[in-house]
């Protein structure tokens, strides 16, 4: 669908023979200096929509080994005369959208046998090669935050999942080096309705508040004891210290205290929003509000405390009773009042593949360009703690964009290709991708078999 350019054009016979004897003398060269240097690709000739700073109406990207090496201008920028040229005169360039708030690939978290599983990790749940990720390719998504669900006052570890060509594993699109021992997500929490119920959930909202507030008490009493060497249960004999008894869930909790883990929390309305930054206060953690249906009536209060919302857009009536107060210019109203607000799909509610629609759907309703393309990009991956690396298009930043045919917000757009570090994961023009951009259940279900063609 877009054109490739500045390919050498030779005689086939003649051409064979020469690009043979160049990868034989590539190889042989790369055994005796090491290996091959890494392609350079430009983009050119399309708007850039940066995030960063400066948009170039007639621009060009520059990539090498998975980076952004170069933005700019056309004149501006020294594209080396051995790179790739890619064409996209009358196309945009835009970063790779950033979903706070998805459950794709069949994630599991925590059971029925209780409302708090802190040390359950979505990176055992996680179906990498189930079909509902194409659905966030083709909608130009290339980083994800996979959160278990909000039926329980605290369901588990999320999982930062960066949307690589050709996965076999989902370690081979974290985002983090140390899967066993490293933090690679934020913890889903949750209040109001969802995880209300009969015993052992609680079956109030302020029991809901009372056994979180418990379960941070017994953390930093565990953070103490773990500091201090001491297990809790040595005798007063002088007989020496038992060994520690770790607990991997008050562990995940202590790194939400000192800091080091973010919180995803979902809440709906003011009163349970008003409940979780009286707990953000008393143990010192700043949360991230998932939904955030009623947030508009705390505006000032959560731009004051620098608290930021994940908005879900639902654009339909039904759902349970706390989105009764959903407005469609909520997005607005937090942006005017200063807080920082992204834009999430938290799908199936809404469609990946729609993901830009939503953001529009936000415009429409009083929210500026600027803030909805921002609501997609640079704030969500600040929200998830990656904007060092996604969110906009920048020198030094993962080559993570998304190509749209024209306008982001115009009905009219579509995703021609969506690029991870370099790679094209998903190109409108394959018919094997686009079915996923069109397709109904007799492609894809949550619940179905996955078909691998796309992988291979």
């Amino acid at each position: 669908m877009l054109a490739v350019v500045a390919e050498r054009a030779t005689a086939p016979e003649e051409g064979t023979v020469r690009l043979r004897s160049f990868w034989i003398a590539a190889v042989m060269a790369s055994l005796v200096f090491g290996a091959v240097s890494a392609e350079t690709i430009a983009f050119r000739g399309g708007r850039v929509l940066t995030m960063g700073g400066e948009d170039f109406a007639n621009g060009v990207v520059l990539v090498r080994d998975g980076k952004i090496v170069a933005v700019g201008d056309v004149p501006d920028v020294d594209v080396p005369r051995d790179a790739r040229m890619i064409d996209i005169p009358g196309k945009i360039l835009m970063p790779g959208l950033v979903d706070t708030h998805s459950h794709l690939g069949q994630v599991s978290g925590g059971d029925s046998s209780g409302p708090l599983h802190p040390g359950v990790r979505a990176l055992d749940g996680v179906n990498v090669l189930h079909d509902s990720m194409w659905r966030a390719r083709a909608g130009g998504l290339t980083t994800i935050n996979v959160m278990p669900g909000s039926g329980h006052l605290m369901s588990g570890q999320t999982i930062y999942l960066k949307l690589r060509k050709d996965p076999s594993k989902i370690e081979d699109w974290l985002f983090c080096e140390d899967a066993t021992h490293g933090i690679c997500g934020s913890m889903k929490m949750a209040n109001g309705t969802n995880s209300m119920r009969g015993k052992p959930f609680p079956g109030t909202r302020a029991k809901s508040a009372a056994m979180v507030r418990q379960l941070f008490t017994r953390a930093q009493d565990y953070a103490r004891k773990k500091a201090g060497g001491d297990d809790g249960d040595n005798d007063d004999e002088g007989e020496g210290s038992k060994p520690f008894k770790r607990d991997l869930g008050l562990e995940a909790v202590g790194q939400i205290l000192s800091g080091e883990r973010r919180v995803q929390f979902h809440t709906h309305r003011h009163d349970d929003i008003a409940t979780l930054l009286r707990l953000s206060r008393e143990f010192g953690f700043k949360p991230v509000i998932q939904h955030g249906t009623e947030s508009w009536m705390l505006a000032e209060e959560l731009a004051a405390e620098g608290i930021g919302v994940s908005f879900t857009l639902v654009d339909s009536p039904g759902g349970k009773e706390e989105i009764l107060r959903m407005r469609m210019d909520a997005p607005a109203l937090l942006e005017k009042a200063g807080v920082a607000i992204s834009i999430n799909t938290d799908d199936w509610i809404t469609d990946s593949r729609l993901f830009l629609r939503t953001a529009a759907i936000a415009v429409r309703n009083g929210m500026t360009r600027e803030g909805a393309l921002r609501a997609v990009t640079l704030v969500p991956a600040r929200q998830l703690g990656l904007d060092d690396r996604v969110g906009s298009i920048e020198p030094g930043k993962d080559a993570d964009f998304v190509i749209l045919s024209g306008d982001p917000f115009s009905v009219h757009t579509q995703v021609l290709e969506t690029w991870v570090e370099g790679q094209r994961v998903y190109d409108a023009s394959n018919p094997e991708h686009h079915k996923y951009a069109v397709g109904g259940w007799h492609v894809y279900s949550p619940m179905g078999e996955h078909d691998h063609a796309c992988w291979r």
